[in-house]
């Protein structure tokens, strides 16, 4: 019988669920079934922005109620959240765009749950950070993700200083405001380098501008408008990875006693090649191991 499973002594309490729902980053066709369902099963909706989820609640039929959980109540809101869903409420976790956490709010509602033995689940979707990389055609083998770009320039200049050694392609939000104090700064630091300013993806008036940093620096020499991910590729006189030093590196860890496997990783986190390069590399040093 439906009220006996509560009322029995010693039964355990009812225990709710964390869902963790990427959302449409402009279109919202891009919506996944699993997504919708996610939201149309929650007993309620935690969201940064209820007008704006509101019409995401009705694109996907959901009619569950909503609470805000922004960046100036996240703190206070994650506590409430978790005894919501330890009396076995199932709660969507929602921001305005993208995964909740990826330079949204989110990150505290998922860890206060993690603790609290409160499962978490996510459900995948859109992304700026994958679809700025996909047009932008920059290797993408590996990347950094830095967030929004730093307000001030002395700070960008840093950042771009500090991600120049060992080269690899960076990835970020910015402004249209700030845009071209980014461009104007890595024209003057690297003016050959590749630059893809990707602006409004997934919407109507999608745009994406491929070229130098210093050309486009003058294109967008006036803020344009809508949403920019940017994404910078390596340097264009980036010296190609030394085999030499790679393979001697790589020799050390083996005999260190890490497999082949990890010890590409290794090479890999320490920006000594891609990671499937160093395992390919890891691999012929071990193969020469065994021949002798």
């Amino acid at each position: 019988m439906g009220g006996d499973r509560g009322g029995r002594e010693g039964a355990e309490p009812a225990r709710g669920a964390l869902v963790v729902v990427a959302t449409p980053i402009g279109n919202l066709d891009d919506l996944s079934p699993r997504a919708a369902a996610a939201l149309r099963d929650a007993d309620l909706v935690a969201c940064e922005d209820t007008r704006r989820t509101a019409r995401l609640l009705r694109h996907a039929g959901s009619s569950a109620p909503m609470v805000p959980a922004h960046q100036h109540n996240e703190a206070a809101r994650a506590a409430d959240l978790c005894r919501r869903m330890l009396a076995g409420q199932t709660v969507a976790l929602v921001s305005d765009a993208g995964a909740p956490g990826v330079s949204d709010p989110g990150a505290r509602v998922v860890a206060a749950a993690a603790a609290a033995g409160i499962p978490v689940t996510v459900v995948p979707g859109p992304s700026a950070v994958q679809a700025a990389l996909a047009a932008s055609g920059m290797p993408a083998g590996r990347f950094v993700f830095v967030g929004f770009f730093p307000r001030r320039p002395a700070e960008r200049r840093e950042l771009l200083a500090a991600l120049a050694d060992p080269p690899m392609t960076m990835v970020g939000f910015e402004s249209p405001r700030r845009l071209p104090g980014l461009l104007a700064d890595l024209a003057a630091h690297d003016p050959e380098r590749p630059v893809a300013v990707c602006r409004e993806l997934t919407k109507l008036h999608e745009e994406v501008a491929r070229d130098s940093a210093a050309r486009l620096a003058e294109r967008f020499a006036e803020p344009p408008r809508g949403e920019v991910t940017v994404v910078i590729g390596p340097p264009a006189n980036a010296p190609p990875p030394d085999e030499s030093r790679l393979a001697a590196g790589l020799e050390s860890l083996l005999d260190a006693g890490l497999g082949p496997a990890r010890a590409a990783e290794a090479a890999a986190a320490l920006g000594a090649a891609p990671r499937n390069e160093a395992y390919r590399a890891a691999l012929a040093a071990a193969e020469r191991r065994r021949a002798r």
